[in-house]
């Protein structure tokens, strides 16, 4: 027997449905920051002020014990030099594959101003003490449950980000910074 599919209409359906409806910010790339983090701040403020529900949700993508990808969305905890912030237990499943394999992707999607952020790299736990803060900064519900020793923060260290701006004539324009020897270079493409 076999399992049941969906209907034949569905794949005409999806291809005809609208994309890129959003309404993309004016982009000046001559005079990008240095740093790609700067970026970020300036891109999802624009998101916020553009009214994007939980702009700070990103997909966090991770690989298991047999390099199957797994992906679930969670909160940013916070971005700078040292890496982006995410938190959870260490039992859960993206802590026993980040224990496993400690690289990740984090992706986040603005559909209001037609831009996306994905970050790529290894990942580090943060010490101790700011893990323990995290934990803290918590709601009190939020803390029940959860041993200080069990929620890690961990930080995505990015060896890449590539910032993705739609375009309804589908000239995309992509912003990749990539990090070698610690340094920061960028390259503009439109696709």
């Amino acid at each position: 027997m076999s399992a049941p599919s969906p209907s034949p209409e569905l794949s005409a359906w999806l291809r005809a449905l609208p994309a890129q409806r959003g309404t993309a910010p004016a982009l000046d790339t001559s005079e990008l920051p240095d740093a790609p983090e700067l970026l970020f701040e300036e891109w999802i403020r624009a998101a916020v002020d553009a009214g994007v529900a939980e702009a700070h949700a990103a997909t966090l993508a991770t690989v298991d014990d047999r390099g199957v990808p797994d992906a679930r969305t969670l909160i940013l905890k916070g971005v700078d030099g040292r890496g982006w912030a995410f938190a959870s237990t260490r039992e859960s499943r993206k802590g026993a594959q980040l224990a496993a394999h400690a690289a990740a992707a984090l992706n986040f999607w603005w559909q209001p101003v037609v831009r996306a952020v994905r970050v790529r790299g290894r990942v580090e736990e943060a010490p101790r003490e700011e893990s323990t803060a995290d934990l803290a900064a918590r709601s009190a519900a939020a803390q029940e449950a959860v041993g200080s020793d069990e929620w890690v923060l961990w930080r995505v260290v990015p060896e890449r980000i590539e910032f993705w701006q739609g375009a309804r004539d589908r000239h995309h324009t992509r912003i990749v910074y990539t990090r070698s020897s610690g340094a920061w270079s960028h390259a503009v493409a439109q696709d």
